[in-house]
């Protein structure tokens, strides 16, 4: 049986534009499970990143609880939220968001050295997660010489240095190339399989089909949960049509 890593309970979000309020989230109990990729989708406005900002402590909640590694996250002091952020959950967005003053190395070595007084030890893994992305030649580069999918990647290990319980991503390779994307999807795939708890909302159902399990929103709820075996290459086009299906009958 899986263990829970990440947990949402009654979770609601209401937005108010003046006399008017509108429910985002209405009333939705989550679970995320270690060592899971799981993919977050639905129609554009359904609160997929919502979902997600409220999940990893970005985005405050109206109403319920949240519980990461069995411990309540949502009633956290902003002091107390900002360490958790840095130590536990690692966040990956569309846009790269590197700094562009500071070389790749210090990037991905930078969020290390807030969390550790080891400065050998981050170096150390920053290099060998910049081994591992074929990136250790581009180390003292900056963002402004590296391709969209290089950046990416770059985001991605990043939020990997401190050993994160939980891998968020909003839409990562949604501003990617066909070429780019693959290679930042294949990356996130790699990390899955050495164990990384990934929760990621997408759009696209490339990017769904690597995931072992999906949850489609409708209306601020979970209207459906599809499960996968482990991702094999070979069975790409299969997953991608057990995808489509399943989203066309949720009115996708």
């Amino acid at each position: 049986m899986k263990s829970t890593v990440l947990e949402g309970k009654g979770l609601c979000k209401t937005f108010a534009n003046g006399q008017v309020a509108t429910n985002v989230i209405r009333n939705l109990d989550v679970e995320i499970y270690n060592g899971d990729f799981t993919v977050i989708m639905g129609t554009s406005g359904a609160g997929k990143s919502t979902l997600l900002y409220m999940l990893s402590g970005i985005d405050t909640i109206t109403a319920g609880e949240i519980n990461l590694m069995d411990s309540r996250i949502d009633k956290l002091k902003e002091k107390k939220m900002a360490k958790i952020r840095r130590n536990d959950i690692g966040f990956v967005f569309q846009e790269a968001n590197l700094l562009e003053d500071f070389t790749v190395f210090e990037n991905i070595a930078m969020p290390g050295y807030l969390v550790s007084k080891n400065r050998k030890e981050v170096n150390d893994r920053t290099d060998i997660l910049l081994e591992e992305v074929n990136m250790l030649d581009h180390k003292n580069k900056y963002p402004s010489q590296l391709s969209g999918g290089q950046k990416q990647r770059v985001a991605i290990i990043r939020s990997l240095i401190n050993k994160p319980n939980v891998l968020f991503a909003d839409e990562p390779t949604g501003a990617l190339n066909a070429t780019q994307s693959k290679a930042v999807l294949d990356l996130l795939t790699g990390v899955h399989e050495k164990g990384q708890s990934i929760l990621m909302v997408t759009h696209d159902i490339a990017a769904a089909s690597r995931a072992n399990r999906l949850l489609y929103i409708k209306d601020g709820k979970i209207d459906g949960i599809l499960e996968f075996d482990q991702f094999e290459v070979e069975d790409i086009k299969d997953r991608e049509k057990q995808v489509f299906d399943f989203i066309m009958k949720r009115g996708w």
